[in-house]
């Protein structure tokens, strides 16, 4: 069985380029099925999320990264990389989510692997709608974070896609043989 990981959709969707996080969350659980994944709507949720990160044992958080790259550069920060993300705020969720995981830490209880993922923002200021930039990155995001979660030993099926099973090959062995069968006979006619 794959690890407890969480996705964490952090923004405020009345701040432009700031709601990038919960459009990624809503866009993946709209597309996908992730199998031992949760999505959490985070908003800006604060010290109510500590429940969520302490059962976790691997983390995405998908947010709007101020990273001082291009507005729309894709963004992955972990490891050593990871606290430029938390000291560089671009909205208070991001010193919440801080705090949250100090805590967690405090407690014994963070996540093995934390990774945040997003993009650069290129306007956070009142408004419902992201930037053409970012807007046009949404893609790519939510694909590095399929391909992250793939790397991790989750099963990511995309809504609507068929996923193989031990029966669906019978049934496809099957088609074969009946196919086959009609060939030869249609042959015999000749």
């Amino acid at each position: 069985m794959t690890a407890r990981t969480v996705l964490l959709g952090l923004g405020s969707p009345i701040m432009g380029d700031d709601g990038l996080g919960l459009v990624a969350l809503e866009r993946l659980r709209e597309r996908w099925t992730l199998d031992d994944v949760e999505l959490v709507d985070g908003g800006t949720w604060g010290m109510s999320l500590l429940p969520v990160i302490q059962d976790a044992e691997r983390m995405i958080v998908i947010d709007a990264i101020a990273a001082r790259q291009p507005p729309g550069s894709l963004v992955v920060l972990e490891k050593e990389r990871l606290p430029i993300y938390l000291t560089r705020a671009l909205s208070p969720h991001q010193l919440d989510l801080r705090d949250v995981l100090a805590v967690a830490s405090l407690m014994g209880n963070v996540p093995e692997t934390i990774v945040a993922m997003g993009v650069q923002p290129e306007v956070v200021a009142l408004g419902t709608e992201l930037s053409p930039k970012v807007a046009a990155r949404v893609d790519k995001l939510e694909a590095a974070v399929v391909e992250r979660l793939r790397a991790w030993g989750h099963t990511c099926t995309a809504v609507g896609e068929k996923t193989s099973t031990a029966e669906d090959a019978e049934d496809a062995e099957e088609d074969d043989r009946m196919l086959v069968a009609r060939l030869a006979e249609l042959s015999c006619m000749r």
